[in-house]
Formats: structure tokens, C-alpha cells, sequence
């Protein structure tokens, strides 16, 4: 079997979901009003103001009530595209102020260093906004690592990541062939909807974070990054 390109979840994946949930959802949560109301003039920010007003069924929602449907999607750990993005913008700002750092697993940023030297070819799928993807692979513990990935892809410019459809879509941009691609991710739907697509998958069980105990199914299951080797002979499966 010969990969050339590895896609990659984030969180609990590369990085603790704990992080996510217990730094960078308050800071969001903190600035969703004042931040909103100092952008609200530009045209994504209202493109995204209309799709949460859309979503709420209420199209005539107030500022402090399309913040108040934010923090209920956030409380509920929600994939909401306008949410993703709002959240997005902020952490930007946050990273580029260096209030921000983001987190990875002590074997994380090594491998993507040696998966990119061998010649394998990068990509992020997130439900994370493309600019907060940008945001966290910009400004980690080791510098600025966007040079090594070719693409980000989140639910806006893909699609849902419980859907094959969305890994099919991935296919036809990347161009390079579903059985010479890989994804890695925590969450058994999203490898299962991989796998449909024709991709090869690996299942990431890291002791501790949220979905460990839920496992990964059918697909290879690794604790760590240090265990699969994808530039050689990998014991990925279908």
C-alpha cells in the first residue's frame, strides 16, 4: 500500500479536547458581543449573523440574541458553522495578540514534521473554521507549522464530517486517489464515513480525552502517533 496524502482531525487527535473546551471555548465565549459588535459591519460577519438568525428561526434576532444562540450551540458542543466561525475570528486575534498557544501531544508535532519530510502531503479536515485552523498550526509551542500543510478543510467548505460525501469532496480537490489517502481522527463516525469514501483510516485513542472510552470501532486503533509509520510499509487498513 502507498499513501501520499494524510488528512487530520484536530482535536483529540493532534491535540486535547480538554484544551479546546477549557481555554479556547471561554476566551470565545467572553468576546462573542464585544467582538460582534465591532465587526458587524463587514460582510462575512453578517453573512454569518444571518445564517445563526436562519438557524434560530428568528429573523429578526437582536445582537444579544444571536450571542445568546451561540453560547446555547456552545453549550451543547455543537458543530454550527456560524458558531465555528465566530469562534474562528476570535481566536485569531487571540493567537496574533499571543494570548493564545495552542496544544498539541508531545508525538504530534514530530510526526507531521516526518510524514512532511518523507514526501507525504498534508491536510486538516476540522470542525473547526479554516481560519481557526489557521490560527492554532500558526502559533503553536514550535513555531509556525502552516508551511507543511497544502489545505484546510472545515464544514463550510466541505461538509459535514459524519458524511462520506464531505471525504469524496476532499478527493476531487486534493487530487490524489481515495486509496492513496489516509485520515486520522477519535471519532468512529467520522472514520467510518472515511472509510465509505474509499479512504484508508486510523482510529486515535488518547488515554483520557473525551471520546476514549467510546473506542473507534473497527477501524486500527493508536495511542500514539509514534506507533504507525505512514511513509512506509503503515499497518493502516481499510
Amino acid at each position: 500500500m502507498t499513501l501520499r496524502a494524510v488528512v487530520l482531525d484536530i482535536e483529540g487527535t493532534t491535540s486535547s479536547t480538554g484544551f479546546v473546551h477549557d481555554t479556547l471555548y471561554p476566551y470565545s465565549r467572553e468576546r462573542f458581543t464585544s467582538w460582534i459588535a465591532d465587526h458587524a459591519t463587514e460582510p462575512e460577519v453578517q453573512v454569518q449573523l444571518a445564517a445563526v438568525r436562519e438557524l434560530a428561526q428568528e429573523p429578526d434576532a437582536s445582537l444579544d440574541r444571536a450571542v445568546w444562540w451561540l453560547n446555547h450551540w456552545l453549550d451543547r458542543d455543537q458543530k454550527i458553522t456560524p458558531l465555528k466561525a465566530f469562534q474562528g475570528w476570535i481566536w485569531a486575534e487571540g493567537f496574533a495578540a499571543g494570548e493564545l498557544v495552542s496544544h498539541f501531544f508531545d508525538d504530534a508535532i514530530p510526526a507531521i514534521r516526518r510524514w512532511h519530510a518523507a514526501g507525504l502531503t498534508l491536510y486538516i479536515f476540522s470542525s473547526g473554521s479554516v481560519s481557526a485552523q489557521r490560527a492554532w498550526f500558526g502559533n503553536t509551542p514550535e513555531g509556525d507549522l502552516l508551511p507543511l500543510f497544502t489545505d484546510h478543510f472545515d464544514t463550510e467548505n466541505t461538509g459535514p464530517k459524519r458524511e462520506a460525501d464531505s471525504y469524496r469532496a476532499i478527493t476531487d480537490r486534493i487530487g490524489v486517489a481515495a486509496g492513496e489517502t489516509v485520515f486520522l481522527s477519535d471519532l468512529v463516525a467520522e472514520l467510518d464515513a472515511a472509510r465509505e469514501a474509499g479512504w484508508h483510516t486510523v482510529g486515535v485513542r488518547r488515554p483520557g480525552d473525551q471520546y476514549y472510552e467510546q473506542g473507534v470501532g473497527d477501524h486500527l486503533a493508536i495511542h500514539s502517533f509514534d506507533e504507525i509509520d505512514l511513509a512506509g510499509d503503515a499497518p493502516v487498513r481499510r
